[in-house]
């Protein structure tokens, strides 16, 4: 029952009282928000009344009018600040955002102030997943080798953040081996309601997250809204800043009928991936509505709302239901919590109890029934092909690399390997991994019980293919375990090689050195296959060409071909012991196979046993005790893990016109914050490794880019060095090269970069479209920072990295449409004056001008991509850290 707050109305909020078993709750009620904004505002979509809940709580009145006024249209050019309720980090955008924050505690000295007054005002969360590499798989002790290297490398790292976790309050850290920041919220962290204890009163809010991932969106299918930010935003966030965001177009997306029988989730999230593209949802929010919900589990739900940024979206939600409450239920959320959430929902009108129709921008409709079995790739998540068009058009890749059926034998001592050969398309990596999948259980299973049938039959995978299974969590071993699949996975090489992001972030690890070598040699092109979402050039592994993405029975079967070039769903994976052909057909588990074994075995006990010590870690970690004590961090010189930024020591904001810069990089289209800031292995001979060479690190301790994101030193010569990237200045080139003009020399883009900051010469990077599109990576923001980038002109960006752009004091621009690089005939040799006006506004037309080398001008009116007033702030002080360092100086922190 409710009754009403004799606060009610104090400030212009609707306070309401919420009783609820003998406790008394405080709330701000959306009903009586909505209750004289007409008809249409009560048909609000789901993710916008939890925006105006946001921005009511905050006391912005005339932020919710805007979002009430949304109904009209079902659209709006507002912007309303947004607070999350708690933030998410994982430790490779986690560890530069806590090296950011002890800067800050040392900035705050220096301006006289108390360092300690730095501290997250929020719950902040890290989850410590993204550093453990597959360097040992096919072997029973796979696990507790990679663990070990893992420590070995990490030490430093690790170390770092138990001081974090002591020097900050509202900082937690969930150690190593736990699982998937994404898997570990969904399954463990996520309260779906928030409880703040505030002079004696609780109040009751939606659970909105922040996330330093870009997957972060895969908590909406709990019905939790939540996004990736970069981290620069994220820290600002966490400081108390309200994050201005400009009122989305929400797209519907009516989900009816049931999927045939074969068809998992990952298939339908790559047909949803596909189509999304096709109709342009790049900075709006999805959500779902439609029959299908009242069967569609919150595991197919996640599943779905993970890939949100390989759609394009801000985020893909999911009203939380009775289903939801079944899963908190499941996975340990305790009973009183679980009522008391769906009495708040239900109070609020924010519990999905029918087939409601909310008011949409655009409404798009998919029927489950009509999904086949899918597969991406081979270099965008976007390229889907249904499973029988994948030989095909695998084919014509190889085609068009001018790779043939001649095969090549794996020169080998090896005695597994002997009279083994190698193939163009052929399979030398199979991964299952990757938080969009590794949290599903029925496709898990469904993976397991193709294992056991295909181990059944006497088939086998090839030695020369690597292969590894990374559950999500524990809490997935043990429902394994408990169906008896463990032994089936580990019959056919899937061992299981560690907790965390492995294969899908680039931490494959080394091929075996016969099959690199055979492969480099031959320069042929072959494949992986992985459970992931990810699949971009060079991010899998620098030998795979081809990557392709489906689910965890797919990439199974796909390692049981041994070949992308072979259709599976008319050809034999292989042959029996009897020489009989076996078909995937054949060895494909049941839907009710599937469902039985889930019901016996994904049970409230498993995910209590995988997360009863999940806090406290391995030996490893206890082992590091309660790292360096003290208010600030003591700083190592010699470190060549962590070191102090510069960001507030040299911030420097964009306060008038850009004259005479020269073009460090001239790009195509789909250039991804992989391509600008690689996350995996530091090439042998490119500045970084030079870097950490003339440091005393050798080859074999260089780790990766991913985990030396603490220190800028190596991250700055790491940027544009993905071995895939290709600048247009050097046609036919590939791999971080430019050329320094006047005098034209080629050499690394670093390298350019430091010669033009000694000559003083300021710098652009033209693009294509689809700029920075990937994973919210703020070092892709960074380190352009870093190289005297002062602004990045392109066709468009994608959401997360042009306010990353911004968050860094980088002007993001657009050229006119119908204007590009090739339009204007650019070749780099230009220099660009970009005429900035004393007053900047957001979205406003600026002029460019290049001038090509005979003095010849072409000038366009671009468009800057700035679109809040904080934003326009952030650029004019040098970046996001530096305007709330001086905010909190001058005690305005946080509210």
């Amino acid at each position: 029952m409710t009754g009403t707050d004799r606060t009610a109305g104090q400030g212009g909020i609707p306070w309401q009282r919420l009783e609820h078993e003998g406790q008394s709750y405080r709330y701000v009620s959306l009903p009586q928000a909505l209750a004289g904004a007409g008809e249409k505002a009560q048909r609000l979509p789901y993710v916008l009344k939890i925006v105006l809940e946001n921005v009511l709580r905050q006391g912005q009145h005339d932020a919710g009018a805007l979002v009430t006024g949304w109904a009209e249209t079902c659209h709006a050019e507002g912007e309303i600040p947004f607070r999350p309720a708690r933030i998410l980090m994982q430790d490779f955008t986690g560890v530069p955002a806590v090296v950011d924050l002890a800067a800050m505690r040392d900035g705050m000295k220096r301006l006289g102030g108390d360092p300690e007054e730095v501290n997250p005002f929020i719950p902040v969360d890290l989850v410590i997943d993204h550093s453990v590499t597959v360097d040992v798989a096919g072997q029973k002790d796979a696990l507790e080798q990679n663990v070990a290297h893992e420590f070995s490398r990490n030490r430093e790292r690790y170390s770092f953040l138990r001081w974090g976790q002591q020097a900050f309050d509202n900082f937690r850290v969930i150690p190593p081996e736990a699982g998937i920041c994404h898997q570990v919220n969904l399954e463990y962290l996520a309260p779906l309601v928030m409880r703040k204890e505030e002079e004696g009163v609780t109040t009751l809010f939606p659970d909105t997250v922040f996330g330093t991932d870009s997957h972060t969106t895969m908590i909406n299918g709990l019905g939790v809204l939540g996004w990736g930010v970069g981290g620069i935003e994220a820290e600002a966030a966490a400081l108390g800043e309200a994050i201005a965001m400009r009122l989305p177009d929400v797209v519907g997306v009516y989900l009816e009928g049931r999927s045939a029988p074969g068809v998992t989730a990952t298939d339908i999230v790559l047909t949803l991936t596909e189509q999304l593209r096709a109709e342009g949802v790049v900075g709006k929010f999805v959500e779902f509505f439609g029959p299908a919900l009242d069967h569609l589990p919150v595991a197919d739900r996640a599943t779905i709302a993970n890939m949100a940024p390989e759609y394009g979206a801000t985020c893909g939600y999911f009203p939380p239901d009775a289903l939801a409450m079944d899963y908190l239920t499941l996975t340990g959320r305790s009973p009183d919590h679980v009522r008391l959430v769906e009495a708040y929902l239900r109070q609020q009108g924010l519990f999905r109890e029918g087939n409601e129709t909310p008011l949409f921008t655009t409404v798009l409709r998919l029927d489950l029934g009509t999904v086949k079995p899918s597969v991406a790739g081979p270099k965008t998540p976007s390229q889907r092909h249904d499973l029988p068009a994948v030989a095909e058009t695998s084919r014509a890749a190889l085609a068009a690399e001018g790779q043939g059926d001649v095969r090549f034998p794996i020169c080998t001592k090896d005695a597994a390997l002997a009279g083994e050969s190698l193939g163009a398309g052929d399979v030398v990596l199979a991964a299952i991994t990757s938080c969009t999948n590794t949290s599903n259980p029925a496709a898990m299973l469904t993976a397991g019980l193709l294992a056991r049938k295909a181990r059944q039959r006497g088939l086998k995978v090839a030695r020369r293919i690597k292969t590894s299974l990374a559950p999500g969590s524990q809490a997935v071993t043990r429902y394994l375990e408990r169906a008896g699949l463990l032994e089936d996975f580990s019959a056919l090489g899937f061992e299981i090689v560690g907790y965390g992001c492995t294969t899908c972030i680039g931490n494959s690890g080394p091929l075996q050195a016969d099959i690199a070598r055979t492969i480099t040699e031959h320069d042929l092109t072959v494949a992986a296959v992985l459970s992931g979402n990810r699949n971009f050039e060079g991010r899998v592994s620098p030998h795979t060409k081809l990557n392709y993405i489906t689910s965890p029975p797919l990439v199974m079967a796909y390692a049981l071909a041994g070949t992308v070039t072979r259709n599976l769903a008319v050809e034999p994976l292989g042959h029996d012991e009897a020489g009989q052909p076996v078909m995937l057909a054949d060895i494909w588990p049941g839907g009710d196979e599937v469902a039985n074994l889930m019901a016996q075995s994904v049970v409230a006990e498993a995910f209590a046993r995988g997360y009863a010590t999940v806090e406290q870690g391995p030996a490893q970690w206890q082992a590091l005790g309660d790292g360096k004590a003290g208010a600030t961090f003591a700083w190592d010189g010699s470190s060549t893990y962590i070191q102090s930024p510069p960001w507030l020591e040299e911030a420097a904001g964009v306060t008038g016109p850009i004259r005479k810069a020269r073009i460090l990089a001239l790009f195509g289209d789909n250039i991804t914050t992989d391509h600008i800031s690689p996350a995996g292995t530091i090439a042998i001979g490119s500045p970084a490794a030079r870097y950490l060479e003339e440091h005393g690190v050798s080859p074999a301790q260089f780790n990766s880019y991913g985990s030396r994101r603490g220190n800028d030193r190596v991250m700055a010569r790491g940027t544009f060095a993905n071995i895939r990237i290709r600048n247009e200045m050097i046609p036919g080139s590939e791999g971080g090269v430019t050329r320094h003009w006047p005098d034209g020399e080629e050499g690394a883009i670093f390298d350019a970069a430091a010669r033009y900051q000694q000559e003083q010469v300021p710098l652009v990077v033209v693009a294509g479209r689809n700029y920075g599109m990937g994973s919210s990576r703020d070092w892709a923001a960074k380190g352009p920072r870093l190289l005297g980038v002062k602004a990045v002109i392109a066709e468009d960006f994608e959401r997360i990295h042009r306010a990353n752009l911004a968050g860094m004091g980088v002007l993001p621009l657009t050229f006119p449409k119908g204007v590009t690089r090739q339009t204007l005939g650019l070749t780099g040799q230009e220099e660009v004056s970009i005429d900035l006006p004393a007053r900047l506004e957001p979205r406003q037309p600026v002029r460019v001008c290049f001038t090509a080398p005979d003095g010849m001008e072409q000038v366009v009116q671009a468009t800057l991509q700035l679109e809040t007033e904080a934003e326009l702030a952030y650029v004019a002080q040098g970046g996001i850290l530096p305007y709330v360092l001086q905010r909190i100086a001058d005690g305005g922190s946080v509210r």
